[in-house]
């Protein structure tokens, strides 16, 4: 069972093709691997047993006939719990949600998965409407970390990572409106991919408006780039994607990374990092110079945007709450609740300035990009500390914002940013290499990601390491 969790969904077609595995052999060892490990971390909100076997089934059926519905027939898949998915509900970690409703409609990834005849197994969990950093929420409760239990595995796509790391499925589909996608990867050690604002079709709409990305969480970088293949397929009903590009990610994706100009910032000029980040992300740099990049250490030049990021977010959280009645913001996290509050008391005049600061940090970046083709950054200036926690301190009262500075840059400027595992502290804990590139350059960051994991393939856990 464990063995064939561990295969990646490019292995998996290939065993389909080839016949020696089938999905359903493969469904059921995957679901036997979620019940094996989900009571250690709490990844689902939402298991489908039932259903996932049905869809393996009539994968099977089609791999029998040589005629696969699409690039991943058969594959496990995940969806991430603010995503709509047609007949299971959409809680979005959120009492607020009557689940006894009908649910009918599919976002454009998860109808893209479907078409290409993923077999979904079911929904991983959030905290509540993707708020903050971390992953618990006041239906479910605490998701962890699979190297430690004891630790979160961040947010706010925390269950999704959590299932990758795991072999709960090969593909998950996440989000990412500040860091969702790769505050977990950089915590649990797996692969994730903000693609660039609009690569992904969504709808509807995020609270959290132009800062959102619906993004890949995978155990190897190949499979991000074939997922990436599916769900950045057209969808009319988001007016803001990109036009639809039919290259297939995966070529070009050993090209390597010799010739080209990389700056490396191990601070951005202006964060505090735990030492042993900080050395083991400037040891993914200098493997970088090693396989023929030109690396420069050198910061791309702008100051915190933490103020022009907190307008943004927390204004729209204000406007989410307020879209509520009264009673129904009783049943919310306290903390979106004052999140939501802190968001009210943004002027007008403040938030127009925000968008001014957005514009300028947008263009420094893309005028950083003339003579970097990327940007290497560690992804979190800390390890996972412990679950349950928004902040690594609670007795200091500050928001998830001060421990993900390194990733919410690049929401305002909407950039493709991945967040590749590159070792572990003396506790067993992860570490992440943030890989930034040029709007549009989903490619060139994948590309990269595929060399430093070519030259330091990724190691994922066996089991939960349990702690009690």
């Amino acid at each position: 069972m464990t063995e064939i969790t561990k295969l990646t969904a490019a292995a998996l077609v290939g065993h389909f093709r080839r016949k020696d595995l089938s999905p359903v052999e493969v469904t059921k060892s995957v679901l036997a691997r979620i019940e094996q490990c989900q009571p250690a971390v709490n990844a689902f909100c939402v298991i489908d047993a039932e259903l996932a076997l049905k869809a393996a089934t009539a994968s099977e059926a089609r791999w029998a006939k040589g005629a696969p519905c699409g690039l991943i027939d058969g594959v496990p898949t995940t969806i991430k719990d603010v995503v709509l998915t047609k007949g299971w509900p959409t809680l979005r970690g959120s009492r607020t949600t009557d689940p006894d409703q009908t649910w009918e409609v599919d976002a454009p990834c998860t109808a893209r998965l479907r078409e290409h005849g993923a077999v979904l197994l079911g929904k991983t969990t959030t905290p509540e409407f993707g708020w903050k950093g971390v992953t618990d929420n006041l239906v479910t409760g605490v998701t962890r970390n699979p190297w430690n239990t004891d630790r979160t595995p961040g947010g706010s796509s925390g269950g999704a990572a959590a299932a990758a790391a795991l072999g709960m499925g090969a593909l998950h589909i996440g989000t990412d409106g500040g860091g969702s996608v790769r505050i977990p990867s950089g915590f649990t050690g797996v692969f994730g991919h903000k693609p660039s604002f609009g690569r992904v079709p969504a709808w509807p709409g995020s609270a959290f408006g132009t800062l959102s990305h619906v993004g890949p969480l995978t155990r190897t970088v190949t499979d991000a780039a074939l997922m990436l293949n599916v769900i950045s397929e057209p969808d009319a009903r988001d007016w803001t994607a990109l036009p639809y590009s039919e290259r297939d990610y995966r070529i070009g994706l050993e090209d390597g990374v010799a010739g080209l100009r990389i700056a490396f910032s191990p601070t951005l000029g202006y964060i505090e990092v735990d030492p042993e980040i900080a050395s083991l992300v400037r040891a993914a740099a200098d493997v970088m110079r090693d396989l023929g990049a030109i690396v420069e250490e050198i910061d791309p030049g702008f100051g915190d945007p933490a103020e022009t990021f907190r307008r943004h977010w927390f204004g729209a959280a204000s406007k989410l709450v307020d879209s509520f009645a009264p009673e129904q913001q009783a049943l919310l996290d306290p903390g979106l609740r004052e999140v939501a509050a802190a968001g009210s008391a943004i002027s007008f005049s403040e938030y127009l300035d925000a968008v001014e600061a957005r514009n300028q940090l947008g263009e420094i970046m893309s005028q950083f990009h003339e003579t970097y083709d990327l940007l290497l950054t560690p992804t979190m200036p800390i390890p996972a500390f412990k679950a349950g926690q928004e902040v690594p301190d609670p007795e200091i009262k500050l928001r998830w914002t001060v421990w993900t500075p390194f990733t919410f840059p690049f929401n305002l400027t909407q950039q493709p940013v991945a967040s590749a595992p590159c070792g572990f502290t003396s506790e067993g804990l992860p570490a992440g290499l943030q890989i930034i590139g040029p709007k549009h350059a989903d490619a060139l960051v994948l590309r990269a990601a595929r060399a430093y994991e070519s030259a330091c393939p990724f190691r994922m856990p066996d089991e939960p390491n349990v702690q009690h």
